[in-house]
Parts: C-alpha cells; structure tokens; sequence
C-alpha cells in the first residue's frame, strides 16, 4: 500500500506559514522563559486570547506598510501582541520586553485608539 504525499509540504505558502508559526512559538517560550512563567499559567489563556485578537488585526496592516518582510518580523509583531495581552491580564511585563520596535510599537497604538 502506498502512501499519499502531502500535497500541502509542496505548497510554498504553508511551508512559509508553518516557519511563522514556529517562529512565533519560539518567541513565545522565550518570553516565559524570561519571565519565569509557566506555559500553563491560568492568566495566559485570556493573554492569548487578546494576543490573538490583536494580531489578526494589525498583521494585514503591517503587511500593507511593509513592516513584515520575513518570519521574524511576523513573530515580533505577536510577541508585541502577547505582552500587551499579558499587561492586559495582570501580568507584570517589563517595557524593555520584548525588544522595542518603533514602528510596531506605534502600530500597537493606533490599534488602541
């Protein structure tokens, strides 16, 4: 019995958006890490949710401003989402973390408003 290739491995862009997403688990863990919590932490379920809520809709616009040229960059945008959804859900995260990006941090803003 032969097995059936994945058809979606030999997309290009679920290859790209499976890179994405491991870029953005890696950033996620070291954010914890860097602030001693636990992945299972109780308060990260709405973190997440916010993080989620805020991502989906500022990564087409930063997209449109150019601002997401490679997996990093998308995975910075969500660390950004995830802090902000972290302060949101009383848990105590430095200004410094993640590393400060203008032009995202100013995108964080008029999402705000």
């Amino acid at each position: 019995m032969s097995v059936q290739s994945d058809e979606w491995s030999r997309d290009p862009s679920v290859g790209r958006m499976r890179q994405v997403f491991a870029w953005m688990e890696k950033a996620q863990e070291e954010l914890l890490k860097s602030l001693a919590i636990s992945p299972f932490d109780a308060r990260l379920r709405h973190a997440r949710e916010e993080a989620l809520t805020c991502f989906e809709r500022t990564w087409p616009v930063a997209a449109r401003r150019g601002l997401l040229g490679t997996e990093e960059e998308v995975a910075a945008l969500y660390l950004h989402c995830l802090s902000r959804g972290m302060r949101l859900s009383g848990i105590e995260v430095p200004h410094d973390l993640p590393q400060r990006n203008e032009e995202i941090d100013k995108l964080l803003q008029e999402d705000s408003l």
